[in-house]
């Protein structure tokens, strides 16, 4: 049976800031339950929250040191086991016992160590990977050790590497002083990392893996280019035979508005009757005048400008002249928070915004609105629009990544959505119109709600397309 190994800084539900780890709490299951030939495994660090939430789950199976430049640190090796995966977890307090998962002044040594811990625990545990598959910055390194300190001294010669660039945007940059001091990489190998005068970790994957993907066939084509590549497209455009895109999945058992214990009520495309119902509990858990004629339009999003949180705020106002709700979660930059808490006083009954990261309040939103809305400047892929989909909520989208993938145009064949094209807020605001106009007539809009549920965004269809690159590269 061939190994597959997973890398990543982040897997749901053991520790989530983003869809990274929706994927790798997904993805790998995915593999193992289609398909006998592979054993998958799952390595993340062993962070604080996972310590104190997962304390009885989890079991020492083994600790060691690993070199990490002229350092040796203690690291040790925990383990769980849950639907046919084994998840390792690599802890070491001094880097990984910190409330938060990223952001820290270290980050570029806590991951280069994380990264080097993967190795430590191949060789202790005896395990032999055929693909090391590698998610983001965090984990780009195993990539380029796997490839300078292992192939090159004539060690897991036959283990092809995988790494996934889930948003380009974020890089692993650092001075190069980190190179021998921290990394440990003799300066002869520089080239490989360098990339404008710094090391750069994600280019150094690009570079070492044997593949390259990304979240979506569109995302692919857009890091291409300098509008989406954030500096890369450089190096993207060196390596367009090992670049491919697959679109994401999402977990439709977690997502299933018919068995959703965190819903009021529970409805499918079927019997739709429950989605009312959970309408009308939104709106008046959160202070909107309960209204079945007036679309309740949701956000569900990180605050940022990526998100185009600014178009919504340039034509909130214009919005707000329509017969509609809005509905806001999410956390992020300080003025968007504020900006949004603002607006929710000046309509009352009418917008409702909650600054927080709250899973089960946002299957409640989106079972609870008619409307999704997603403006994205950049979007790899996304999961938000699925999700809507999945609950009979319609995406309203901008024309980027996986949302140019996943969603078409209402006017279009087989279309599941409201798409406009150009980052701009009045094309926007055309089509939040066009969609409002279409609740107006509630009987197509409402089949409309009732045939995107039946969409089959499930990992499936990845799983199947990365099971086929996986075998591709091993043959």
């Amino acid at each position: 049976m061939k190994q597959i190994l997973f890398v990543a800084s982040e897997v749901h539900p053991f520790a989530q800031t983003g869809g990274l780890a929706e994927v790798i709490g997904s993805l790998p299951q995915a593999i193992q339950a289609m398909s006998s030939d592979y054993h998958v495994a799952v390595v993340m660090p062993l962070y604080r929250l996972v310590q104190k939430q997962y304390h009885d789950r989890l079991k020492l199976i083994a600790s060691t040191d690993v070199a990490l430049g002229w350092r040796n640190l203690y690291c040790g090796f925990f383990k769980i086991e849950d639907a046919g995966v084994d998840y390792y977890f690599i802890d070491n307090q001094y880097y990984f016992d910190r409330d938060e998962l990223y952001g820290h002044y270290d980050d570029g040594e806590r991951f280069a160590f994380f990264s080097k811990a993967v190795f430590s625990l191949i060789e202790t545990l005896h395990i032999v990977p055929d693909i090391i598959h590698c998610h983001d910055w965090h984990s780009a390194m195993v990539s380029v050790y796997l490839d300078i300190l292992y192939k090159k001294n004539g060690k897991l010669l036959d283990t092809k590497s995988v790494f996934t660039i889930h948003n380009i945007q974020y890089q692993g940059i650092f001075s190069c002083d980190i190179l021998e001091d921290v990394l440990g990489i003799p300066s002869q190998y520089l080239p490989i990392m360098e990339y404008n005068g710094l090391v750069n970790y994600m280019k150094g994957a690009i570079v070492t893996s044997d593949l390259v993907t990304t979240v979506s066939p569109r995302y692919a084509k857009e890091i291409k280019t300098s509008q989406y590549a954030c500096g890369l497209e450089y190096i993207t455009r060196l390596h367009p035979e090992k670049l491919e895109g697959i679109l994401n999945g999402i977990n439709t058992r977690f997502y299933n508005p018919e068995e959703d214990l965190s819903l009021p009520f529970t409805y499918s495309s079927i019997d739709f009757t429950g989605k009312a119902k959970n309408k009308q509990d939104l709106q008046t858990t959160l202070g909107l005048t309960v209204d079945p004629s007036v679309p309740v339009l949701a956000i569900i999003s990180r605050l940022v400008t990526q998100k185009g949180l600014n178009l919504v705020v340039d034509v909130f106002h214009e919005i707000m002249k329509l017969p509609i709700q809005i509905v806001l979660l999410g956390k992020g930059d300080d003025y968007y928070q504020e900006k949004f808490v603002e607006l929710a006083k000046a309509y009352p009954g009418r917008v409702a915004t909650i600054i927080a990261f709250d899973i089960n309040l946002s299957k409640r939103i989106y079972a609870g609105s008619d409307l999704f809305l997603m403006p994205s400047k950049m979007e790899p892929c996304g999961l938000s629009q699925m999700i809507a989909c999945r609950y009979g909520t319609i995406p309203i989208v901008r024309a980027t990544g996986g949302l140019f993938d996943s969603i078409k145009d209402y006017h279009e064949k087989n279309g599941n959505g409201f798409v406009f094209k150009d980052f701009e807020a009045n094309q926007m605001f055309d089509k939040i119109k066009e969609a409002v106009t279409l609740y107006s007539n509630y009987p197509a809009f409402q089949k409309l709600a009732k045939r995107i549920m039946t969409i089959d965004f499930s990992w499936n269809a990845s799983a199947t397309l990365y099971i086929e690159k996986y075998n591709r590269l091993l043959k």
